[in-house]
């Protein structure tokens, strides 16, 4: 009972991993790593930053506004901001002010640099692109290097199988006295290297897994797999388009053009934008500001007794007024704050013209460092048509050399094959020892690994050769 109970639970736990580790297909590991690469994630920032950078251009079109205010006391002898009387006092005084500036015209430098954050958002979106190919292609690149681990792995454990039937008949033939013990032990040497061999291809599958869930930021390494199928191999009819057709349409559709075509049109703008430091600025300006005191009222006759008090001043209630000799005063209290405020505000407005005339060759020396960084972005724009038509013209080789090397990978099997046929009817009967058959097995087994580098060697560089021809990475159908 105690066993059974054992194995049921070592069943169930065995049931319960397999169900927990999860076989990813191509696309789905295509769609993990567009969503999770840090790269990309750096691009998309980059087109967020782009976003930033057209707001901050189109806030220069809108009107500046600023409001200030301060509140400050004085004691001793100060001046009366409101009256200019100078008195030994306490007082309080507040101001306020409201302040706008608008651009008029700057030599339709903002106009310039609206449209230069706007082209700058498309080259980040279209380095965003690249770099999102770029990531694909690794990833099948990777996904195409497990698979053809394990299917490494299968020849050599259908060899191995080969092997072992041989081991045990030729272990029966030994002890009949019908075959020499050398040869069971060539079989068994041979057994012992596959094993070694099973070994070294299962490390191969590990590391190759590895790899491509770092790709896609999987750290739980031990419940992660992918499918395994059969890919087909299909799609040479674009090996028959000639090259020149596939150049012409990977300079249209491929993003790393594209991205050099803006860099040029980037240089061109801030050529632009530099050059209009040249032309005089326009600008106009509002300004609406009012000031309060808080004093007390203080009212001083003249010399004459019967002169009617008149207001010449303000003075905080608690203090002495010092006034002239035969001079009377009349302490009274602060006028309200709004009031004050109203009686001093005022407004100024107008515009202001800037000409450049002169700035030490600044805007001179700025428009020349433009001009080399144009003439620079077109030699760069044309270094990459260049490295496209040359990356272009080496994906076609490729991609036709490793269709040719398929097929003659598919002949020498074929031929391995007949040869391990011929080797086992000979030895079958006896008219070739152990080792013979065991280089004509080995031959084979070679040979069939062979097919299987260059199936999947052919495969993925169709698919770079597609991918230069404008077909999308989530297209790419293995």
């Amino acid at each position: 009972m105690k066993r059974i109970l054992l194995t049921a639970v070592f069943l169930s736990f065995t049931v319960l991993l397999n169900a927990q580790k999860k076989e990813w297909t191509l696309q789905e590991c295509i769609e993990r790593a567009l969503d999770k690469n840090i790269s990309i994630k750096q691009s998309e920032l980059d087109v967020d930053l782009a976003d930033i950078q057209i707001s901050d251009a189109f806030g220069n079109f809108l009107p500046g506004v600023n409001a200030s205010a301060s509140n400050s006391w004085n004691t001793g002898l100060t001046q009366n901001v409101t009256t200019g009387i100078l008195q030994t006092q306490t007082t309080r005084n507040f101001s306020a002010g409201v302040t706008a500036g608008m651009t008029l015209f700057d030599g339709l430098r903002n106009f310039n640099q609206y449209q230069y954050a706007k082209m700058a958002k498309l080259a980040s979106q279209y380095s965003l692109e690249q770099m999102k190919d770029d990531v694909a292609l690794f990833v099948a690149n990777a996904y195409l290097q497990v698979l053809f681990n394990k299917e490494n792995l299968k020849v050599i454990q259908a060899q191995n199988q080969i092997t072992l039937e041989q081991l045990e008949r030729a272990e029966a033939l030994v002890e009949a006295g019908s075959l020499p013990r050398g040869d069971l032990l060539e079989i068994r040497a041979t057994a012992a290297n596959e094993e070694q061999r099973m070994i070294v291809a299962q490390n191969q599958i590990e590391i190759s897994l590895i790899s491509l869930a770092q790709m896609l930021l999987i750290k739980d390494y031990q419940n992660f797999d992918i499918v395994e199928r059969d890919y087909d191999v299909f799609g040479s009819e674009i090996l028959d388009v000639p090259v020149s057709e596939v150049i012409d349409m990977a300079e249209e559709e491929r993003y790393e053009v594209k991205v050099a075509e803006m860099n040029r049109d980037l240089s061109e703008k801030s050529l632009e934008i530099s050059k209009g430091a040249y032309w005089p600025t326009l600008g106009a300006f509002f300004n609406y500001n009012t000031r309060e005191s808080g004093a007390g009222r203080f009212i001083s006759a003249g010399l004459d007794p019967d002169e009617p008090f008149r207001e010449i001043g303000f003075v905080q209630s608690t203090q002495e007024v010092v006034v002239a000799p035969n001079m009377a005063t009349e302490i009274g209290n602060p006028l309200p704050f709004f009031e004050q405020l109203q009686l001093n505000d005022g407004i100024s407005y107008g515009i202001q013209l800037n000409v450049p005339i002169f700035n030490g060759f600044a805007t001179r020396n700025q428009v020349k460092r433009n001009e080399v960084g144009v003439l620079r972005s077109e030699y760069q724009l044309e270094q990459t048509r260049l490295d496209l038509e040359a990356n272009v013209y080496q994906a076609y080789t490729d991609a036709r050399g490793a269709l040719k090397a398929y097929e003659a990978a598919l002949l020498a099997r074929e031929a391995q094959v007949q040869a391990y046929d011929y080797a086992t009817e000979r030895y079958n009967v006896g008219m070739t020892n152990a080792f013979d058959f065991s280089q004509a097995k080995f031959n084979l087994e070679n040979a069939e690994i062979e097919v299987v580098r260059a199936k999947y060697d052919y495969i993925f560089k169709l698919k770079v050769l597609e991918l230069y021809f404008g077909v999308p990475i989530t297209d790419l159908k293995f």
